[in-house]
Protein backbone atom coordinates (compact mmCIF):
# COMPACT_ATOMS: atom_id res chain seq x y z
CA UNK A 1 0.00 0.00 0.00
CA UNK A 2 1.33 3.51 -0.92
CA UNK A 3 2.28 5.62 1.89
CA UNK A 4 3.46 9.30 2.78
CA UNK A 5 6.58 10.34 4.26
CA UNK A 6 7.16 14.43 5.46
CA UNK A 7 10.50 16.47 6.45
CA UNK A 8 10.38 20.01 7.32
CA UNK A 9 13.10 22.98 6.78
CA UNK A 10 13.14 26.36 8.75
CA UNK A 11 15.36 29.23 7.39
CA UNK A 12 18.35 31.40 8.30
CA UNK A 13 16.10 33.36 9.74
CA UNK A 14 13.97 31.37 12.02
CA UNK A 15 15.64 31.97 15.71
CA UNK A 16 17.08 28.60 16.16
CA UNK A 17 18.65 28.58 13.49
CA UNK A 18 20.26 32.38 14.41
CA UNK A 19 21.23 31.03 17.42
CA UNK A 20 22.96 27.86 15.45
CA UNK A 21 24.71 30.67 13.02
CA UNK A 22 26.35 32.68 15.70
CA UNK A 23 27.76 29.99 17.41
CA UNK A 24 29.10 28.56 14.33
CA UNK A 25 30.31 31.81 13.63
CA UNK A 26 32.28 32.09 16.70
CA UNK A 27 33.55 28.36 15.82
CA UNK A 28 35.23 29.54 12.86
CA UNK A 29 36.47 32.63 14.27
CA UNK A 30 38.02 30.76 17.15
CA UNK A 31 39.62 28.23 14.92
CA UNK A 32 40.73 30.84 12.04
CA UNK A 33 43.42 31.73 14.60
CA UNK A 34 43.66 29.11 17.01
CA UNK A 35 42.92 25.65 15.06
CA UNK A 36 43.36 23.86 18.24
CA UNK A 37 40.78 25.62 20.00
CA UNK A 38 38.49 23.83 22.18
CA UNK A 39 34.86 25.40 21.96
CA UNK A 40 31.47 24.92 23.05
CA UNK A 41 28.84 27.64 22.54
CA UNK A 42 25.39 27.74 23.00
CA UNK A 43 23.45 30.97 22.09
CA UNK A 44 19.92 32.23 23.13
CA UNK A 45 18.38 34.73 20.92
CA UNK A 46 14.99 36.93 21.99
CA UNK A 47 13.39 40.49 21.30
CA UNK A 48 16.31 42.26 21.34
CA UNK A 49 19.11 40.27 23.22
CA UNK A 50 21.38 37.62 22.39
CA UNK A 51 22.75 35.71 24.95
CA UNK A 52 26.09 33.47 24.50
CA UNK A 53 27.34 30.91 27.05
CA UNK A 54 29.92 28.27 26.84
CA UNK A 55 32.96 26.82 27.54
CA UNK A 56 36.87 27.96 25.53
CA UNK A 57 40.39 26.76 25.52
CA UNK A 58 42.41 28.84 23.23
CA UNK A 59 45.33 31.26 22.47
CA UNK A 60 43.33 33.74 20.76
CA UNK A 61 40.93 36.53 21.85
CA UNK A 62 37.69 37.45 19.57
CA UNK A 63 34.94 40.19 20.19
CA UNK A 64 32.25 38.34 20.00
CA UNK A 65 30.03 40.92 20.53
CA UNK A 66 31.01 42.25 16.24
CA UNK A 67 30.62 38.79 15.39
CA UNK A 68 27.28 38.21 16.90
CA UNK A 69 26.07 41.62 14.81
CA UNK A 70 27.78 40.56 11.73
CA UNK A 71 26.03 37.67 11.76
CA UNK A 72 22.70 38.68 12.44
CA UNK A 73 23.28 41.87 10.03
CA UNK A 74 24.23 39.21 7.49
CA UNK A 75 20.66 37.11 7.88
CA UNK A 76 18.87 40.25 7.27
CA UNK A 77 17.56 41.18 10.38
CA UNK A 78 18.82 44.78 10.18
CA UNK A 79 15.36 46.97 10.77
CA UNK A 80 14.04 48.28 13.84
CA UNK A 81 10.55 47.21 13.67
CA UNK A 82 11.58 43.78 13.51
CA UNK A 83 12.07 44.04 17.64
CA UNK A 84 15.35 42.08 16.84
CA UNK A 85 18.44 43.63 14.84
CA UNK A 86 22.17 43.43 14.34
CA UNK A 87 22.77 47.35 15.24
CA UNK A 88 20.83 47.71 17.96
CA UNK A 89 20.42 44.43 20.35
CA UNK A 90 22.18 44.21 23.36
CA UNK A 91 24.50 41.03 23.49
CA UNK A 92 25.52 39.88 26.76
CA UNK A 93 28.59 37.27 27.10
CA UNK A 94 29.22 34.68 29.56
CA UNK A 95 31.39 32.24 27.79
CA UNK A 96 34.28 30.76 30.12
CA UNK A 97 36.84 28.52 30.03
CA UNK A 98 36.58 25.27 29.48
CA UNK A 99 36.55 22.53 32.31
CA UNK A 100 40.19 20.72 33.20
CA UNK A 101 38.27 17.75 33.82
CA UNK A 102 37.06 17.31 30.08
CA UNK A 103 40.00 18.44 28.92
CA UNK A 104 42.37 15.89 30.47
CA UNK A 105 39.84 13.31 28.40
CA UNK A 106 40.78 14.75 25.04
CA UNK A 107 44.28 16.09 24.77
CA UNK A 108 46.95 13.86 24.79
CA UNK A 109 50.52 13.95 24.19
CA UNK A 110 50.40 12.32 20.66
CA UNK A 111 47.46 13.64 18.69
CA UNK A 112 46.69 10.25 17.42
CA UNK A 113 45.57 9.16 20.78
CA UNK A 114 42.90 11.84 21.61
CA UNK A 115 39.86 10.96 23.35
CA UNK A 116 36.51 11.62 22.60
CA UNK A 117 34.77 14.77 23.90
CA UNK A 118 32.00 13.20 24.73
CA UNK A 119 30.17 9.69 24.96
CA UNK A 120 26.86 8.80 22.97
CA UNK A 121 26.10 7.58 19.51
CA UNK A 122 26.14 9.38 16.27
CA UNK A 123 24.34 8.18 12.97
CA UNK A 124 24.95 8.82 8.96
CA UNK A 125 22.61 7.85 6.50
CA UNK A 126 22.31 7.93 2.93
CA UNK A 127 20.14 6.66 0.05
CA UNK A 128 19.78 7.01 -3.97
CA UNK A 129 16.99 8.61 -3.71
CA UNK A 130 18.33 12.06 -4.86
CA UNK A 131 21.72 13.04 -6.45
CA UNK A 132 23.14 14.12 -3.38
CA UNK A 133 22.35 10.24 -1.67
CA UNK A 134 20.05 12.83 0.68
CA UNK A 135 16.21 11.97 1.48
CA UNK A 136 14.22 13.83 -1.22
CA UNK A 137 11.63 15.26 1.46
CA UNK A 138 14.09 17.04 3.09
CA UNK A 139 16.19 17.80 0.06
CA UNK A 140 13.32 19.62 -1.77
CA UNK A 141 12.50 21.02 1.69
CA UNK A 142 15.69 22.97 1.83
CA UNK A 143 15.52 24.09 -1.97
CA UNK A 144 12.47 25.88 -1.28
CA UNK A 145 13.65 27.72 1.30
CA UNK A 146 16.71 28.48 -0.46
CA UNK A 147 14.83 29.92 -3.14
CA UNK A 148 12.15 31.68 -0.44
CA UNK A 149 15.72 33.55 1.01
CA UNK A 150 17.03 34.25 -2.43
CA UNK A 151 13.89 35.97 -3.32
CA UNK A 152 13.79 37.81 -0.70
CA UNK A 153 17.15 39.50 -1.30
CA UNK A 154 16.93 40.68 -4.56
CA UNK A 155 13.45 41.76 -3.77
CA UNK A 156 11.95 42.30 -7.07
CA UNK A 157 9.32 39.71 -7.57
CA UNK A 158 8.57 39.66 -4.03
CA UNK A 159 9.09 42.86 -2.27
CA UNK A 160 7.41 42.18 1.24
CA UNK A 161 9.38 39.25 2.96
CA UNK A 162 11.00 39.03 5.79
CA UNK A 163 13.94 36.82 7.18
CA UNK A 164 12.08 34.23 9.40
CA UNK A 165 10.23 31.00 6.83
CA UNK A 166 9.56 26.89 7.53
CA UNK A 167 8.28 24.78 4.74
CA UNK A 168 7.43 21.12 4.89
CA UNK A 169 7.18 18.77 2.32
CA UNK A 170 4.97 15.17 2.02
CA UNK A 171 5.63 12.54 -0.79
CA UNK A 172 3.63 9.84 -1.24
CA UNK A 173 5.53 6.87 -1.95
CA UNK A 174 5.03 3.50 -3.69
CA UNK A 175 4.97 -0.12 -1.55
CA UNK A 176 8.52 -0.75 -3.47
CA UNK A 177 9.44 2.82 -1.59
CA UNK A 178 10.07 5.19 -4.67
CA UNK A 179 8.83 8.69 -4.68
CA UNK A 180 5.10 9.03 -6.49
CA UNK A 181 4.05 12.85 -5.90
CA UNK A 182 4.63 15.34 -4.59
CA UNK A 183 1.63 15.71 -1.94
CA UNK A 184 1.66 18.59 0.07
CA UNK A 185 3.56 21.69 0.00
CA UNK A 186 3.67 23.81 3.60
CA UNK A 187 5.23 27.61 3.62
CA UNK A 188 5.09 29.62 6.09
CA UNK A 189 6.77 33.00 5.45
CA UNK A 190 7.18 36.26 7.77
CA UNK A 191 5.96 39.35 5.74
CA UNK A 192 5.82 43.08 6.04
CA UNK A 193 2.38 44.33 6.93
CA UNK A 194 -0.58 45.06 5.02
CA UNK A 195 -3.47 47.05 5.10
CA UNK A 196 -5.75 44.34 4.43
CA UNK A 197 -5.43 40.45 5.51
CA UNK A 198 -7.43 38.99 2.75
CA UNK A 199 -5.71 41.03 0.03
CA UNK A 200 -2.43 39.50 2.37
CA UNK A 201 -2.87 35.71 2.07
CA UNK A 202 -4.29 36.02 -1.41
CA UNK A 203 -1.04 37.42 -2.42
CA UNK A 204 1.30 35.61 -0.67
CA UNK A 205 -0.35 32.74 -1.68
CA UNK A 206 -0.01 33.64 -5.30
CA UNK A 207 3.10 34.72 -5.33
CA UNK A 208 4.38 31.06 -3.21
CA UNK A 209 2.43 29.41 -5.85
CA UNK A 210 3.24 31.10 -8.83
CA UNK A 211 6.70 32.07 -8.76
CA UNK A 212 8.84 30.55 -6.01
CA UNK A 213 7.67 26.72 -6.66
CA UNK A 214 8.53 27.40 -10.09
CA UNK A 215 11.74 28.70 -9.48
CA UNK A 216 12.55 25.54 -7.41
CA UNK A 217 11.34 22.96 -9.48
CA UNK A 218 13.29 24.56 -12.54
CA UNK A 219 15.94 23.88 -10.39
CA UNK A 220 15.47 19.95 -9.75
CA UNK A 221 16.16 16.94 -12.67
CA UNK A 222 13.24 15.86 -14.57
CA UNK A 223 12.88 12.55 -12.90
CA UNK A 224 11.80 14.79 -9.82
CA UNK A 225 10.11 17.57 -11.66
CA UNK A 226 7.30 15.34 -13.26
CA UNK A 227 6.89 14.57 -9.17
CA UNK A 228 4.72 17.98 -8.81
CA UNK A 229 1.93 18.24 -10.75
CA UNK A 230 -1.73 20.43 -10.17
CA UNK A 231 -3.14 18.01 -7.37
CA UNK A 232 -0.58 19.03 -4.70
CA UNK A 233 -2.16 20.55 -1.43
CA UNK A 234 -0.81 23.80 -0.56
CA UNK A 235 -1.01 25.03 2.86
CA UNK A 236 0.46 28.66 2.65
CA UNK A 237 0.89 30.82 5.94
CA UNK A 238 -1.65 28.54 7.45
CA UNK A 239 -2.33 30.33 10.38
CA UNK A 240 -2.94 33.54 8.51
CA UNK A 241 -0.48 36.73 9.25
CA UNK A 242 3.40 35.98 9.89
CA UNK A 243 4.12 39.64 10.57
CA UNK A 244 5.64 38.94 14.50
CA UNK A 245 8.70 36.34 13.76
CA UNK A 246 12.05 36.31 13.88
CA UNK A 247 13.48 36.21 17.70
CA UNK A 248 10.87 38.66 18.47
CA UNK A 249 8.05 35.98 17.83
CA UNK A 250 9.83 32.91 19.11
CA UNK A 251 13.09 32.45 21.48
CA UNK A 252 15.60 30.73 19.55
CA UNK A 253 18.10 28.59 20.98
CA UNK A 254 21.41 26.69 19.46
CA UNK A 255 20.56 22.91 18.76
CA UNK A 256 16.71 22.77 18.69
CA UNK A 257 16.73 21.69 14.91
CA UNK A 258 19.56 18.55 14.50
CA UNK A 259 16.45 17.00 12.56
CA UNK A 260 16.20 19.78 9.98
CA UNK A 261 20.27 19.55 10.17
CA UNK A 262 20.56 15.99 9.17
CA UNK A 263 18.13 13.94 7.60
CA UNK A 264 14.19 15.16 8.02
CA UNK A 265 13.50 12.09 10.10
CA UNK A 266 14.72 9.31 8.27
CA UNK A 267 17.22 7.00 9.88
CA UNK A 268 18.45 7.76 12.98
CA UNK A 269 19.63 10.51 15.28
CA UNK A 270 21.69 9.85 18.21
CA UNK A 271 20.61 13.76 19.95
CA UNK A 272 23.47 15.67 20.14
CA UNK A 273 23.16 18.65 18.16
CA UNK A 274 26.43 20.26 15.62
CA UNK A 275 26.49 24.02 16.27
CA UNK A 276 29.03 25.80 18.46
CA UNK A 277 30.75 22.34 19.31
CA UNK A 278 34.92 22.36 17.77
CA UNK A 279 35.33 19.10 16.21
CA UNK A 280 36.82 17.74 19.29
CA UNK A 281 33.03 17.21 20.08
CA UNK A 282 32.08 13.64 18.41
CA UNK A 283 28.14 14.47 18.34
CA UNK A 284 29.31 16.68 15.72
CA UNK A 285 32.91 15.36 14.24
CA UNK A 286 31.79 11.41 14.23
CA UNK A 287 28.32 12.38 12.64
CA UNK A 288 30.05 13.81 9.80
CA UNK A 289 32.03 10.64 9.47
CA UNK A 290 29.19 8.31 9.38
CA UNK A 291 27.87 10.38 6.71
CA UNK A 292 31.47 10.61 4.70
CA UNK A 293 30.62 6.80 5.00
CA UNK A 294 27.40 6.06 4.12
CA UNK A 295 27.22 8.29 0.87
CA UNK A 296 30.52 6.42 -0.12
CA UNK A 297 29.37 3.04 0.66
CA UNK A 298 25.98 3.79 -1.63
CA UNK A 299 27.75 5.54 -4.02
CA UNK A 300 30.26 2.33 -4.59
CA UNK A 301 27.18 0.20 -4.75
CA UNK A 302 27.39 -2.08 -1.66
CA UNK A 303 23.47 -0.87 -1.00
CA UNK A 304 21.20 1.68 -2.07
CA UNK A 305 19.99 2.91 1.56
CA UNK A 306 21.98 2.75 4.42
CA UNK A 307 22.16 3.53 8.18
CA UNK A 308 25.60 3.63 10.07
CA UNK A 309 26.02 4.21 13.93
CA UNK A 310 28.88 4.61 16.06
CA UNK A 311 29.63 5.01 19.47
CA UNK A 312 32.10 6.77 21.83
CA UNK A 313 32.91 7.09 25.17
CA UNK A 314 34.19 9.76 26.96
CA UNK A 315 38.35 10.15 26.63
CA UNK A 316 38.71 6.24 25.02
CA UNK A 317 40.28 6.69 21.86
CA UNK A 318 38.90 3.83 20.00
CA UNK A 319 34.73 3.83 19.33
CA UNK A 320 32.97 1.38 21.57
CA UNK A 321 30.47 0.20 18.64
CA UNK A 322 29.79 0.36 14.72
CA UNK A 323 26.71 -0.93 13.45
CA UNK A 324 25.29 -0.98 10.09
CA UNK A 325 21.79 -1.34 8.48
CA UNK A 326 21.30 -1.79 4.69
CA UNK A 327 17.00 -2.22 5.36
CA UNK A 328 17.57 -5.34 2.97
CA UNK A 329 19.27 -3.27 0.28
CA UNK A 330 22.28 -5.05 -0.72
CA UNK A 331 22.68 -6.58 -3.77
CA UNK A 332 25.05 -9.45 -2.94
CA UNK A 333 25.36 -12.32 0.21
CA UNK A 334 26.54 -9.87 2.57
CA UNK A 335 25.00 -9.86 6.21
CA UNK A 336 24.93 -5.73 7.64
CA UNK A 337 27.45 -7.42 10.58
CA UNK A 338 29.89 -8.31 7.82
CA UNK A 339 29.68 -4.97 6.09
CA UNK A 340 30.10 -3.51 9.61
CA UNK A 341 33.59 -5.37 10.11
CA UNK A 342 34.55 -4.24 6.71
CA UNK A 343 33.44 -0.60 7.34
CA UNK A 344 35.84 -0.61 10.59
CA UNK A 345 38.91 -1.86 8.25
CA UNK A 346 38.51 0.74 5.62
CA UNK A 347 37.39 4.16 7.96
CA UNK A 348 39.57 5.08 11.29
CA UNK A 349 37.21 6.11 13.52
CA UNK A 350 39.52 7.24 16.48
CA UNK A 351 38.29 11.18 16.54
CA UNK A 352 42.01 12.43 15.50
CA UNK A 353 41.86 10.29 12.41
CA UNK A 354 38.62 12.02 11.49
CA UNK A 355 39.30 15.51 12.30
CA UNK A 356 42.46 14.99 10.43
CA UNK A 357 40.51 12.78 7.21
CA UNK A 358 37.68 15.49 6.99
CA UNK A 359 40.13 18.58 7.93
CA UNK A 360 37.90 19.52 10.18
CA UNK A 361 40.21 22.26 12.04
CA UNK A 362 39.52 24.34 9.47
CA UNK A 363 37.15 27.48 9.69
CA UNK A 364 34.58 26.05 7.73
CA UNK A 365 31.15 25.89 10.25
CA UNK A 366 29.34 28.81 9.64
CA UNK A 367 27.98 27.64 6.11
CA UNK A 368 26.72 24.27 7.96
CA UNK A 369 24.44 26.47 10.21
CA UNK A 370 21.22 26.48 8.25
CA UNK A 371 19.89 24.41 5.25
CA UNK A 372 21.06 21.36 6.26
CA UNK A 373 24.92 19.89 7.72
CA UNK A 374 24.61 17.16 4.88
CA UNK A 375 23.61 16.55 1.12
CA UNK A 376 25.48 20.35 0.72
CA UNK A 377 27.88 20.83 -2.13
CA UNK A 378 31.80 20.23 -1.65
CA UNK A 379 33.79 23.21 -2.99
CA UNK A 380 36.38 25.35 -1.52
CA UNK A 381 35.55 29.55 -0.42
CA UNK A 382 38.06 31.80 0.51
CA UNK A 383 36.88 33.54 3.68
CA UNK A 384 38.42 36.75 5.85
CA UNK A 385 38.36 36.72 9.74
CA UNK A 386 39.33 39.54 11.80
CA UNK A 387 40.38 40.10 15.64
CA UNK A 388 39.87 42.91 17.69
CA UNK A 389 44.08 44.20 17.55
CA UNK A 390 42.99 44.68 13.75
CA UNK A 391 45.01 41.49 12.71
CA UNK A 392 43.28 39.80 9.34
CA UNK A 393 43.41 36.86 8.35
CA UNK A 394 42.20 35.49 4.79
CA UNK A 395 42.38 31.94 4.30
CA UNK A 396 40.56 29.60 1.71
CA UNK A 397 38.25 26.97 3.22
CA UNK A 398 37.20 23.58 2.16
CA UNK A 399 33.59 23.28 3.14
CA UNK A 400 31.70 20.17 3.20
CA UNK A 401 34.31 17.59 2.82
CA UNK A 402 32.11 14.44 4.33
CA UNK A 403 30.03 14.76 1.28
CA UNK A 404 33.10 13.71 -0.81
CA UNK A 405 32.95 10.98 -2.65
CA UNK A 406 36.40 10.06 -2.44
CA UNK A 407 36.70 6.51 -0.66
CA UNK A 408 34.20 4.69 -3.61
CA UNK A 409 37.34 2.97 -5.28
CA UNK A 410 38.40 1.76 -1.89
CA UNK A 411 34.88 0.45 -1.09
CA UNK A 412 34.62 -1.30 -4.23
CA UNK A 413 37.83 -3.22 -3.78
CA UNK A 414 37.47 -3.86 -0.27
CA UNK A 415 33.95 -5.36 -1.23
CA UNK A 416 35.29 -6.65 -5.09
CA UNK A 417 33.03 -5.11 -6.51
Amino acid sequence: MAYLFTSESVSEGHPDKVADQISDALIDNFLAFDKDSKVACETLVTTGQVVLAGEVKSNTYLDVQKIARETINNIGYTKSEYMFDGNSCGVFSAIHEQSDDINRGVDRASKEEQGAGDQGMMFGYATRETENFMPLALDLSHLILKELAALRRENKDITYLRPDSKSQVTIEYSDDNLPQRIDAIVVSTQHDDFDNDETMLAKIRKDIVGILIPRVVAKLPQHIQVLFNDEITYHINPTGKFVIGGPHGDTGLTGRKIIVDTYGGKGAHGGGAFSGKDPSKVDRSAAYATRHIAKNLVAAGVCDEILVQVSYAIGVVEPTSIFVDTYGTCPFNMTDGEIAEKVKAIFDMRPASIEARLKLRQPMYSETAAYGHMGRQNEIVSKTFEQPNGNSLTTDVELFTWEKLDYVEKVKAAFNI
